[in-house]
């Protein structure tokens, strides 16, 4: 599901390149080592590097025959989403500088789920890599609510799910893994 100002034949052209690639799905300031790990998996597979950002302020209105998507946003602030796509977009682009890799950057919208699968089976790609999620209670509240979107991937598609670590291991004698 893309949201980008290209026009469907473009999309589909990209698309075709694209094929058999390796989705990451980043968000603004997320650990590096997410992004070096997909282009690690990248580079073994010979395969282009999608990089995506899932603006969950926005969602679908309706797509088009030939795939298309149109949105809208949640509330009027539509600004957040585009500015953390730029950051995105500029954070990978230092990262992979000089790899070698062929890859592009999308902006998705909605559930982030959902958004990820739907371009994977566009794709037809061969892994998707997302990383966990940040420890603490307000995380917590919200993966009660929402769900783990690593796990929903998991169990929602046929696609190898590559789940990266954000942060520093929880040692084995602390009893509760999210901690405050």
């Amino acid at each position: 599901m893309s949201d980008q100002a290209s026009s469907p034949s473009d999309e589909t052209a990209q698309n075709a390149a694209l094929q058999k690639a390796v989705i990451v799905g980043m968000q603004p300031g997320q650990a590096s080592h997410v992004l070096e790990e997909a282009a690690r998996f990248a580079k073994l597979l010979s395969a282009p590097l999608v990089v995506v950002h899932v603006d969950v302020t926005r969602f679908v209105t309706y797509e088009d025959p030939d795939g298309y998507v149109h949105s809208a946003p949640i509330d009027l602030n539509i600004e957040a989403g585009a500015a953390e796509f730029d950051e995105v977009q500029a954070e990978s682009a230092t990262a992979l500088q000089g790899s070698g890799l062929n890859w592009t950057a999308r902006q998705l919208v909605g559930d982030p789920a959902l958004a990820i699968k739907q371009l994977a089976n566009k794709l037809d790609a061969q892994l998707i890599v997302v990383g966990t999620r940040k420890r603490g209670l307000g995380e917590s509240i919200r993966e009660f609510f929402t769900g783990s979107v690593a796990a929903r991937l998991a169990h929602r598609q046929h696609r190898s799910v590559l789940v990266v670590p954000l942060e520093e291991s929880v040692p084995d004698d602390q009893p509760e893994i999210w901690a405050e």
